[in-house]
C-alpha cells in the first residue's frame, strides 16, 4: 500500500530538521512525507529543501500564509494532496524511532486506526540531540537519555518495553484510552475522507481528539501502539495556547459527542453532502 506521513509544523525549523533526519533513518523506505506548514517563514522552506537534496526522502511542502492558528486547514490540504492509501500523522517536534513507519504499517488493519504516544524530553535534552544520535538510534535508548537528564519514569518504562513482545503486552495492559493523538496516529485515507477530515473551526487543544471521535462514531476501531511506535517529543514554547480557544473547542467536541457526529461541515469539503471515499486497497 502507498503510505503518506503528514507532519505539521510552524516556525520550528531546528526541530523539524531533526524530525526529518528521523524519517531519513526509517527502516521502511517507501513512503512520502507531507509537511503541513501553518505559515512558517522562509527558514523552514530552506530546511525542507536542504533535506530534499540529501536524496533520502520524498518531501512535499504544503504551505499557506500565517493568518493565526489554522493547523486544521493545512492538515486538510495535506490529506487532500497526499497520495497514500494509509496516512500516518505526527508533528514537526517528534523524532520517530527507526521502525516508526514500519510499525504503523505492520499493525494497520481495515477499519482500524492506531493511537500512539510519545516520550517527552526537556528543553536542554531536546537541544543536544544530533543527526548522528538519531541515525545510530542511541537517542532512543533509555540509558542514553537517562545519562543526559531524562527523569520521566513513564517515558523510560515506555522505552524499556518497546520491544515487540513487551510492547504488545504493555499496550494491551495500559489503562490509557486509545484516541487520535496528532503527534502519533494513523488511519486509512478513505476513513479520514469519510468524516471530512479535521474541523477547521478548532484552535489549539483537542482538535485531533475531535477528529478521532468522529472516526469512532463512523465505526472505526482504535488500536493502541503507545509502546510499539515510539517517538521523542522535543520541548518548545506554545504561544498559540489560548483559553478562549480551549472553550470553543470544548463546546464543539461536546456537540460532536452528544450528536454522535461523523461529518463536519467545516472540513476538507465545505459542503453538506458527505464525501463518498474511494475504497481502500485493504478493504
Amino acid at each position: 500500500m502507498r503510505v503518506s506521513v503528514i507532519i505539521s509544523t510552524y516556525n520550528s525549523p531546528e526541530w523539524l530538521e531533526k524530525v526529518l533526519w528521523g524519517y531519513a533513518a526509517q527502516t521502511a523506505g517507501d513512503f512520502e512525507v507531507m509537511i503541513a506548514d501553518d505559515g512558517s517563514t522562509a527558514e523552514t522552506a530552506l530546511v525542507i529543501e536542504r533535506m530534499r537534496r540529501k536524496g533520502r526522502l520524498h518531501i512535499a511542502h504544503v504551505w499557506h500564509q500565517d493568518q493565526g492558528f489554522r493547523k486544521c486547514r493545512i492538515l486538510n490540504r495535506a490529506i487532500a494532496e497526499s497520495s497514500g492509501d494509509y496516512l500516518i500523522f505526527s508533528d514537526g517536534d517528534c523524532i520517530p524511532r527507526a521502525d516508526f513507519v514500519a510499525t504503523h504499517v505492520r499493525l494497520a488493519r481495515p477499519g482500524r486506526a492506531l493511537s500512539g504516544g510519545c516520550v517527552r524530553l526537556q528543553r536542554a535534552l531536546s537541544e543536544v540531540i544530533t543527526p548522528p544520535d538519531i541515525f545510530s538510534g542511541r537517542c532512543m535508548q533509555a540509558g542514553w537519555l537517562w545519562s543526559r537528564g531524562l527523569r520521566s519514569a513513564r517515558g523510560l518504562v515506555k522505552l524499556h518495553s518497546s520491544g515487540s513482545a513487551a510492547g504488545r503486552l504493555a499496550d494491551g495492559l495500559t489503562p490509557t484510552q486509545a484516541s487520535f493523538n496528532g503527534h502519533n496516529a494513523s488511519v486509512w485515507r478513505g476513513d479520514a475522507l469519510r468524516v471530512n477530515g479535521f474541523d477547521e473551526r478548532l484552535q489549539y487543544g483537542g482538535l485531533d481528539r475531535e477528529f478521532g471521535e468522529r472516526l469512532i462514531h463512523a465505526g472505526v476501531r482504535f488500536g493502541r501502539v503507545r509502546h510499539q511506535a515510539i517517538c521523542l517529543h522535543l520541548d518548545h514554547p506554545r504561544p498559540y495556547m489560548d483559553a478562549q480557544g480551549w472553550r470553543c473547542n470544548d463546546a464543539i467536541r461536546a456537540e460532536t459527542r452528544r450528536e454522535r457526529r461523523t461529518w463536519t461541515l467545516h472540513g476538507i469539503r465545505q459542503a453538506e453532502t458527505p464525501f463518498v471515499a474511494r475504497p481502500s486497497r485493504a478493504a
